[in-house]
């Protein structure tokens, strides 16, 4: 098995975490208090589910956990199209955050299809 730190969906999921976590300090107060750390937990959600799912030992487990993070990406999308609307993004920020987004995304699906797919594999060897 791979490291963790070697999958690129951990790797893309960490460097989304890490550059909402140094737009935040940009954020006045209103938008620290109200979304701000609302967006960071869910950032971090993203790649704390898919460490905890890597780390669990049957395959139905590692699934939900992947759908876990699943989850909270679209929380984060959410999140930064609000930032967006509101004035909160620089127009610097946004071709990274876009980047970051339209990569992970695709990537998080097919870490979950494959996990889908290991977890059906698994099941029909025991029948």
């Amino acid at each position: 098995m791979k490291a963790l730190e070697s999958l690129d969906v951990y790797v893309l999921s960490e460097k989304l975490s890490d550059l909402i976590w140094n737009l935040f300090d940009r954020w006045d107060r209103k938008a620290q208090q109200t979304m701000g750390y609302q967006i960071i937990r869910a950032a971090d959600s993203i790649s704390a589910n898919i460490a905890e799912g890597y780390g669990r030992y049957s395959f139905p487990d590692r699934k939900r956990f992947y759908i876990y993070a699943r989850g909270s990406f679209e929380e984060v999308k959410s999140w930064l199209r609000k930032a967006k609307r509101r004035g909160l993004l620089s127009t610097e920020d946004i071709p990274s955050l876009q980047g970051i987004t339209h990569e992970l995304g695709p990537k998080l699906n097919a870490f979950i299809r494959k996990t889908r797919s290991q977890t059906r594999i698994k099941d029909d060897t025991h029948q």
